[in-house]
C-alpha cells in the first residue's frame, strides 16, 4: 500500500469519527461523507482513494459502532496507520477489510502530507518523503486472511466447507 497521509492524534474516538447523528445511515459513501466531521468537518472532500489515515494511541476508542470502519473504508482510505487501536474497533475493521497497522512512534514522525509505503510482508512502513522506516505488528495469520478476503463475510462464504467440518 501507498499513499498520502492523513494526520490525527491520540484518542481519536468513534463519535469523531463518525458522529452519532449519522448512526441512521447504512450506505458507506453516504457515511464517508460525513467521516472525521468531529475533528475536520471537510475531511470527506479532501481524502483521495488510496490514503491513509496515521494517528497516535488508542485509535477508535469509545463506542462500539461499525459504522466507523465502514465511514473510513468508504471514504477510500486504504489503512490506518496508529500506535495502538481500542479493540472493538481493531476487531470491527478487520471484519469489514479495513486494514489497521500498529507501529511504534508513527504518529510523531510522519507529517501529514507525506507519502508512506507500507509492506505488511515485509513488516515495513516507508516514509518516502524521508526514508525513515518502521516496524509494523504483524497481524496474526487468520486475521491476514480475513483482511486478505476483504473482510469475515467473504471469509466464511469462502471456507463454509472448512468450517463445517
Amino acid at each position: 500500500m501507498k499513499g498520502k497521509v492523513w494526520k490525527f492524534g491520540d484518542d481519536v474516538d468513534t463519535d469523531i469519527i463518525i458522529p452519532g447523528r449519522y448512526l441512521v445511515l447504512r450506505d458507506e459513501k453516504e457515511l464517508a461523507a460525513c467521516v472525521m466531521e468531529g475533528c475536520d468537518p471537510d475531511f470527506s472532500e479532501k481524502v483521495s482513494e488510496g490514503d491513509i489515515i496515521v494517528a497516535g494511541k488508542n485509535f477508535g476508542c469509545g463506542s462500539s459502532r461499525e459504522h466507523a470502519p465502514i465511514a473510513i473504508k468508504g471514504a477510500g482510505v486504504a489503512a490506518v496507520v496508529a500506535e495502538s487501536f481500542a479493540r472493538i474497533f481493531y476487531r470491527n475493521s478487520i471484519n469489514i477489510g479495513l486494514p489497521l497497522i500498529e507501529a511504534k512512534n508513527v504518529s510523531k514522525s510522519v507529517s501529514e502530507g507525506d507519502i508512506i509505503e507500507i509492506d505488511v510482508d515485509k513488516g515495513i512502513l516507508k516514509d518516502l518523503d524521508t526514508s525513515e522506516e518502521f516496524e509494523i505488528k504483524p497481524l496474526p495469520v487468520f486475521m491476514l486472511g480475513i483482511m486478505n478476503e476483504g473482510g469475515l463475510i467473504n471469509y466464511l462464504k469462502n471456507h463454509i466447507g472448512e468450517i463445517k467440518g
